[in-house]
């Protein structure tokens, strides 16, 4: 059975490390350095979440994988700029599939806090 999140979320980083190679090459070393940290966080906290030992625990990995995508989106933001990435063919399903991912785990999070009640 195909889990979404962790599906979507490994894709993401996938692409996220083509992007990240490609912005080193052009010396953008340390914005490099930090989409690709919060970008691949976000998939290893979600594999985490599904070894959760409670659901407490589940819903606090996820939470930290929200954070992570949070900070993607504002650094893909950021470089949305011709000189940097918005000219780059895997820009436009990086940003849209960031809105994805957020909307995605906000969902899966209120569902398991409601659950725990």
């Amino acid at each position: 059975m195909a889990n979404i999140i962790v599906d979507k979320t490994f894709r993401f980083a996938q692409e996220i490390i083509t992007v990240y190679l490609d912005l080193r090459e052009k010396g953008h070393y340390k914005i490099a350095d930090q989409l690709v940290k919060s970008g691949t966080s976000i998939g290893a906290n979600v594999e985490e979440a599904q070894a959760a030992h409670s659901k407490l625990d589940f819903v606090a990995k996820l939470t930290i994988s929200n954070k992570e995508a949070r900070e993607t989106r504002y650094w893909l933001r950021l470089l949305d700029k011709k000189e940097l990435l918005s000219e780059h063919p895997s820009f436009p399903y990086l940003k849209s599939e960031i809105e994805e991912i957020i909307l995605l785990l906000n969902s899966i999070i209120k569902k398991s806090r409601e659950n725990l009640k």
